[in-house]
């Protein structure tokens, strides 16, 4: 039919198109609906007819109508470089292989993405992949990189969707996206927008309905990288008229509050333990989540937030807010006493020496480069560690905090026990002297553990083993299971030395159960090496040093400890010898 033979209103448009398609089988397809009405009108009502919609919203209404819906997520990473070799060339992808996935991980594997870079590369004949890469790796410039002359780009996209957005939306659309680290529950999008919990909830549901944030299988919420670059843009142009919407504002908002979460979780776990921070007034006005009897449990939480705690260190840093990092690092450090991801660790531990250095706090510095020494130390980087307990002496020297000097001395001591154990002695001695001074009595306990351990390690056994057991007894008259427990494990290594090994396996056993229980699973796993070495000298049975060694072997690889090589060493000679 003809242009000029069309209807001109609406409603004559669609009856036209009713008569014309009733009775016929046929395949309606919209591309780029934003409204549900749009494809209601125009469903088919022939037998066997279909409706296909495509859309960046949910439209979930048009399940009324028995629609389907089937999300279509990011493409992976074959699936993003075969749509770039059936646009460019199978050739061109594989010449430049290594630059054509750099791409595809550039624009996060979204489609539209991926159909403007090709574009691109066709068009531009002195554009290669490995330039392309090369400026979509600029964060800064990525989104401009994902354009073609302007009128087809992600970012006009994204730009439509945004507008449609309603102002509150809009505002805690800008706002999450500087929130560091890859997902965020409700609770941290409201502290970044400034909102209330229940209405934030709410708005993040209008974005997930536009397909501006994802939910993931927990419950919490994330962007797509391009989505959070252009969350960005709109940001810092907003910023310009609401400085509380700029990203030092909400990066600052959001290290408040894991500041506030990472504090009572460290203290849930462990009450009496030498801190530096003074955060009474953030605890003050902040509830605490874990004190409730259906409260999520501390070791659990900070386990599960690691990964978004430690992009919270570095942009605080990056950003100049060095209190608010000093702080959270001195507190998140809990969860590493646990579980030992080294590397972790130690990046959380830089950071916040460097932010107490630059805030100039020599106790926080002192407290924080004593505590690096301990990762340090378990990646063999010796000198590094030595170096970093030498600053920190000399900070808490100049802090004149006696608790601090006390707590770094036994680092201290724990640095000599590999080199110098009479060295160990000495240090130990005087972090139990310092301790009786500051009137730090689970330090002296913790300190006289350490000593007998000092003392067994210059052949003093029986000296170590009536140190030890009044380390113990101190501990678990001020119920620290988990330290009483290492006492133990250290009593039963004295019982080995001594030659009681039936003795010592005994101590050792209930000891490894005890940390297990207590979660400390890196001692866990020192209790399990020694059980191994002392069954594998006792002529036990192979299938239990085996089982032994692969307990350890675990809590070690889990963590990231260069323990985890060496074992798997051993038990493949384990193996070659059955």
């Amino acid at each position: 039919m003809s242009d000029a033979f069309l209807p001109e209103s609406h409603e004559e448009l669609l009856a036209l198109f009713r008569s014309r398609t009733a009775g016929r089988r046929i395949l309606v397809v919209l591309d780029d609906v934003d409204q549900a009405a749009q494809a209601r009108a125009l469903i088919p009502k022939g037998a066997g007819s279909m409706l296909l919609v495509t859309s960046n919203l949910k439209l979930h209404e048009l399940a009324l109508d028995g629609a389907r819906s089937l999300h279509l997520g990011p493409l992976d990473m074959d699936s993003g470089l075969q749509l770039l070799a059936q646009r460019c060339g199978e050739e061109a992808v594989e010449a430049e292989r290594g630059a054509a996935e750099r791409i595809v991980m550039f624009c996060d594997g979204l489609p539209k993405a991926l159909q403007v870079v090709a574009a691109r590369l066709v068009t531009d004949a002195g554009l290669t992949m490995t330039r392309l890469a090369d400026e979509l790796a600029d964060e800064t410039r990525r989104l401009r990189g994902l354009s073609l002359r302007g009128a087809h780009s992600v970012s006009a996209a994204l730009e439509l969707v945004y507008r449609a957005l309603s102002p509150d939306a809009a505002c805690l659309y800008r706002a999450v996206g500087w929130i560091p680290g890859r997902t965020f529950d409700v609770g941290t999008a409201a502290v970044a927008a400034r909102l209330d919990p229940a209405e934030t909830e709410g708005l993040l549901r209008v974005l997930e309905e536009a397909s501006l944030v994802d939910m993931t299988d927990d419950g919490r919420f994330r962007l797509h990288n391009l989505v959070r670059l252009h969350a960005r843009e709109c940001s810092t142009e907003a910023a310009e008229a609401a400085p509380d919407t700029s990203q030092r504002a909400v990066v600052e908002r959001v290290a408040t509050h894991y500041l506030a979460l990472t504090a009572y979780a460290d203290r849930a776990i462990r009450q009496d333990r030498l801190r530096i921070g003074d955060l009474s007034g953030i605890l003050h006005h902040a509830p605490d989540p874990f004190a409730a009897e259906d409260g999520p449990d501390p070791l659990a939480w900070l386990e599960a937030e690691r990964t978004n705690i430690l992009p919270v260190l570095r942009d605080a840093s990056r950003l100049g807010l060095h209190t608010h990092v000093w702080q959270l690092s001195e507190g998140f450090t809990v969860l590493f006493f646990r579980r030992r991801y080294l590397e972790d660790w130690k990046e959380s531990l830089e950071l916040g020496a460097f932010s107490a250095a630059a805030a100039m706090v020599p106790a926080a510095e002192g407290r924080l480069r004593s505590l690096l020494s301990r990762p340090l130390m378990d990646l063999k980087r010796y000198e590094q560690a030595r170096s970093e307990l030498e600053k920190a002496a000399a900070c808490a020297d100049v802090s004149g905090h006696t608790a601090l000097r006390a707590s770094v001395q036994e680092f201290c001591g724990r640095y000599w026990d590999r080199f110098d154990p009479a060295r160990a002695v000495e240090a130990y001695r005087h972090s139990v002297e310092l301790n009786i001074e500051a009137q730090e009595w689970r330090g002296v306990a913790i300190a006289t553990y350490f000593l007998g351990c000092a003392q067994d390690a210059i052949g003093r056994h029986e000296q170590a083993l009536d140190t030890l057991r009044r380390a113990r007894q101190d501990l678990l008259a001020r119920d620290d299971e988990r330290m009483a427990a290492r006492a133990l494990a250290a009593i039963g290594t004295v019982h080995d030395h001594l030659g009681d090994p039936d003795t010592a396996m005994s101590d050792l056993r209930e000891a490894a159960d005890t940390l297990v229980r207590e979660k400390a699973t890196h001692y866990a796993a020192q209790a399990f090496e020694l059980l191994a070495d002392i069954t594998q000298r006792a002529g036990g049975p192979a299938e239990t040093v085996r089982e032994h060694l692969l307990q350890a072997h675990g809590i070690y690889e889990r963590g990231g400890s260069p323990k985890a090589d060496e074992l798997r060493e051993r038990l493949d000679g384990l193996s070659g010898t059955n």
